[in-house]
């Protein structure tokens, strides 16, 4: 004969009540959300404006909400400029390159 164990039946959790959980609630990003989805319809119906306005709001809300994630861009921006810098200049001696061998190529065939 064979004995299965069986599993404890779950005990039943205590309700909480709403302070303790309306907290963990993010009613920022909710409002940012909501109100840059009303910003995307407004647009949408034509109204250019009020669209806009929701729409800066909603981005002004999101930024609020996301500090950590913006200053860490900010943190990173001059080493991403340092390296569009370098790469313009890459093209830029590309582009001079080519021009003097266009220069003296356009010579050769003038001859």
């Amino acid at each position: 004969m064979v004995i299965i164990p069986l599993a404890e039946p779950a005990q039943e959790t205590e309700s909480r009540p709403c302070a303790e959980t309306c907290d963990q609630t993010n009613w920022v990003g909710i409002t940012a959300g909501a109100t840059l989805a009303t910003a995307g319809l407004l647009l949408l119906a034509g109204h250019r404006r009020a669209g806009l306005l929701a729409a800066a709001s909603g981005t002004t809300l999101a930024v609020l909400d996301q500090q950590e994630a913006l200053r860490s861009w900010w943190d990173a921006l001059p080493s991403y400029v340092d390296q569009v810098q370098n790469l313009l200049g890459q093209v830029q001696d590309t582009v001079n390159e080519v021009a003097v061998k266009r220069e003296a190529l356009r010579r050769a065939l003038a001859r």
